[in-house]
């Protein structure tokens, strides 16, 4: 068979070897390879499944930044300390200083960065009381294509698809320099002149480590990306690297299942409960505050009934849908089949094999508590901000649909120091190693601050490229 011409030189390269090797295509590995190019390196971005993007493609396209353009825009008066106020209390002290502080002091360069490479955001409302509008968006995957079109432009980065490292070695000093990896069926063992970064994700579909770290969530719906095993941490742990956050792995509420079945395809996180919706269990109860962190809403669902919800909406809050965000894009749900709308109450709750007395009973107690200004059951604030959909569940059409907790992201990994570099059981660095993106563990504690995960995949890709490109790879 004839070979291009283009697959000699990628066939010669790979011999030859590249200043730094990235392990994982999402949005981490592309903002690491393009920032590594920039500083001088040869690249290699390595992709282990036939498609780029991962976790990346799949979420809803929310990144958190503070002192954007776009909140000067919108006359918020935000800042770096209160943001890493409130990322040190969204991990609960358990979140490590030095990587919020990573975060913090690298984000608005890593969004001014994306801008200028052509990534667009606008800016989504908060949809808590008080809340500051941080999660700036892209649209589903909508930063890893832009950047995906200048990898494949860049004569300093090679990208190869059906790429899987199978190992990694360490030379001299201890530094690894080459990785083993399995390619258009040959093994293969690629020198790394300078550095490897590890972006391969996480571990929501890898079910030896989910038994050996997070077995709560073996049944939750996976939603990672198809190839998020936990590839990266394994290579790493080979070499002695630690682990941070693995207790506090948890899945999200709101995964929504086509028709109460587990077997959709594609199942999307979906949030009407932000806007006013009321969740009920399997009996048609109410049994938490909506407004809850949607991980303490997972562990509310798993003890209902069959670890089953649903989420019972009306017309107000339909209206709300916003096509920017996926999470609150109910239209474009509905239309695809993955949120069910009825004429009334009664047979909302048949479509959803839900009994209808009781749901009817709930939403009429809830609607008193809305008329009293107070949710004497579960202290959910009412009608804040004058928002339509926080109030009364009472104008038709009305819609809901079953979900169940869903394991996007596993936000643990390997230890690393502020600079990306990876370190091992013993607090010491592991020369020539890097991480970033949903690999990394430390960052977010034991809590998560809703956009900081495609936020530390761009930030902490930036730190991780910017550094291992260097020569050597020294901070």
């Amino acid at each position: 068979m004839d070979v291009s011409s283009s697959e000699v030189t990628a066939d010669r390269t790979m011999a030859d070897g590249y200043d730094v090797i990235v392990a994982g295509a999402g949005l981490a590995g592309h903002v690491a390879a393009l920032t590594a190019a920039e500083a001088g390196a040869t690249v290699c971005l390595l992709e282990k499944g036939d498609e780029y993007g991962g976790s990346s493609v799949r979420a809803g396209g929310g990144l958190v930044f503070v002192g954007t353009d776009r909140q000067r825009e919108a006359g918020i008066d935000d800042s770096d300390d209160a943001l890493r106020k409130d990322l040190t209390t969204a991990g609960g002290g358990v979140a490590r200083a030095e990587l919020i502080d990573a975060y913090v002091d690298n984000q608005l360069d890593t969004y001014e960065w994306m801008v200028a490479r052509g990534v667009p955001f606008s800016l989504e409302q908060p949809t808590v009381p008080g809340g500051l509008a941080r999660i700036h968006l892209t649209g589903r995957g909508v930063a890893t294509r832009v950047l995906h079109d200048q990898v494949e432009a860049d004569d300093r980065i090679t990208y190869r698809d059906r790429a899987a490292i199978r190992r990694l070695n360490r030379g001299d000093g201890g530094r690894v320099d080459t990785v083993e990896v399995r390619l258009d069926g040959a093994d293969h063992t690629v020198r790394a002149r300078r550095s490897v970064i590890l972006t391969t994700g996480g571990f929501a579909r890898g079910r030896a480590l989910l038994r050996d770290f997070a077995p709560l969530w073996l049944d939750a719906v996976p939603m990672g990306g198809a190839h998020n095993t936990g590839d990266g941490i394994v290579l790493a742990q080979a070499l002695g690297a630690g682990l941070a956050d693995m207790p506090y792995v948890s899945a999200s509420f709101g995964a929504s299942l086509l028709g109460g079945s587990d077997a959709v395809d594609e199942p999307i996180l979906l949030y009407p409960n932000y806007r006013g919706a009321v969740i009920v269990n399997a009996d048609g109860r109410r049994f938490a505050n909506e407004e809850k962190n949607y991980k303490l809403l997972s562990r509310d669902t798993l003890e209902q009934p069959g670890g089953l919800a649903f989420t019972i909406f009306d017309e107000p809050i339909f209206q709300q849908s916003d096509d920017r965000a996926i999470p609150m894009d109910y239209k474009a749900a509905h239309a695809s089949g993955l949120v069910r709308r009825a004429t009334s109450i009664a047979e909302l709750a048949e479509m959803l094999s839900i009994d209808a007395d009781a749901l009817q009973q709930t939403i009429d107690r809830y609607n008193r508590s809305v008329a009293d200004g107070v949710d004497q059951d579960f202290g959910r604030p009412i009608k804040y901000r004058d928002n339509p959909g926080g109030g009364l569940i009472a104008t038709a059409p009305f819609y809901g649909y079953p979900t169940r907790p869903g394991l996007t992201s596993t936000y643990a990994g390997v230890t690393v120091d502020a600079s990306m570099q990876v370190r091992d059981v013993f607090g010491d660095a592991i020369p020539g190693l890097f991480a970033a993106g949903e690999t990394v563990g430390g960052f977010h504690g034991a809590g998560y601050y809703s956009g900081t995960a495609l936020g530390k995949a761009a930030v902490f890709g930036r730190i991780a490229g910017r550094i291992a490109g260097r020569d050597g790879g020294r901070p």
